[in-house]
C-alpha cells in the first residue's frame, strides 16, 4: 500500500505531494490572529493550524466564533485545522472542562469556518467517539494525534498509537515524539514507514526537538503526510520557518524524484 495524503473536502493537501506544509497559528487576540493569519498566509503554507489554546477569549464562545469568521477570510482558501492541546500533551492551560471543549468544537465546526480537527485519542472513549461523531456530521476530516514530550516509546507502542488512531475512526493519525537520541528518530521513522505502508489512513509523525529536526524535513519519504513548519511563531520545539522547510524539501523531491 503506498503512503496517503491527507484529503480536504475533497482535495488533496500540496496537490497530493509529502508532506504537506501546516503553520501554526498561536494569537491571544482577535485582532492578533487576524495580523498572524495574513502574514502567515502569505507565505503559502497548505494548511493553517489555528491552536485554540493559546486564544485567550476561549471561554467566550461568541468570540471565538468571531475571531474563526475573520480567520477563514484571512487565511485567503487556505485550508484550516482547529486543535486545542491539552496541558497533558504540552497545550496551555485552560480553563474548560472536556465536555465545554467538545461543545465549543461542534460551534466552530458548525461555522463552517474550519476543514480539520485534531483530537487526542487517549481522552476518554466516549469523547473521542464524540469528537468523531461531530467530525463527520460537519464533514470534516479527524486528525487523531498522540503526543510524548518526555521520550520516544518503545517500538511496539509507536505502531500501537498508529494503529489505535485508525481503531478509533480517524481521518488522519498523528503521532508526536521527543527524542533521546538518533537512535529514537530512526524507530520513529520505521514506525511511520510501517504505518503508512499497513494502514488505510494517512499518518503524520515528528521527532520534536534539535534532535528531531530531521524527521521535519524527510518525514515524507517514510510516509508522513504532514510537517509543521513556522510562519510566524512556533507551538512545539524544534519547528522550522516555512522558507527553510520548503527549501529543504524541494531539494530532497528533486533527488528522489530522479532516483
Amino acid at each position: 500500500m503506498q503512503p496517503r495524503s491527507i484529503v480536504v473536502r475533497g482535495r488533496p493537501l500540496a496537490d497530493g505531494r509529502l508532506p504537506a506544509v501546516c503553520a501554526p497559528l498561536v494569537a491571544r487576540s482577535s485582532g492578533e490572529l487576524l495580523a498572524e493569519t495574513a502574514a502567515v498566509a502569505a507565505l503559502q503554507p497548505d494548511l493553517l493550524e489555528w491552536r485554540l489554546d493559546f486564544f485567550g477569549a476561549l471561554a467566550d464562545t461568541a468570540q471565538v466564533l468571531a475571531a474563526a469568521r475573520g480567520l477563514r477570510e484571512a487565511a485567503r482558501g487556505i485550508p484550516i485545522l482547529l486543535t486545542r492541546r491539552s496541558q497533558r500533551e504540552g497545550g496551555q492551560a485552560i480553563t474548560l472542562d472536556e465536555a465545554q471543549v467538545l461543545a465549543l468544537y461542534e460551534a466552530v465546526a458548525r461555522s463552517g469556518c474550519v476543514d480539520l480537527l485534531d483530537y487526542e485519542m487517549d481522552n476518554a472513549p466516549g469523547d473521542v467517539a464524540r469528537a468523531r461523531a461531530l467530525a463527520s456530521s460537519h464533514g470534516l476530516a479527524l486528525v487523531l494525534s498522540f503526543h510524548d514530550f518526555a521520550r520516544t516509546p518503545p517500538d511496539a507502542e509507536l505502531r500501537a498509537r498508529f494503529a489505535q488512531a485508525q481503531a478509533l475512526g480517524a481521518d488522519v493519525g498523528k503521532v508526536a515524539v521527543m527524542p533521546q537520541d538518533v537512535q529514537d528518530v530512526h524507530r520513529l521513522l520505521g514506525a511511520t514507514l510501517e504505518a503508512s505502508r499497513t494502514l488505510a489512513i494517512p499518518v503524520v509523525s515528528m521527532a520534536m526537538g534539535g534532535l528531531g529536526a530531521a524527521s521535519r524535513i524527510c518525514g515524507g519519504v517514510f510516509g508522513s503526510a504532514l510537517t509543521f513548519a513556522v510562519g510566524a511563531a512556533p507551538s512545539a520545539p524544534g519547528q522550522m520557518p516555512i522558507a527553510d522547510v520548503r527549501a529543504a524539501l524541494a531539494v530532497l523531491q528533486r533527488a528522489t524524484a530522479a532516483a
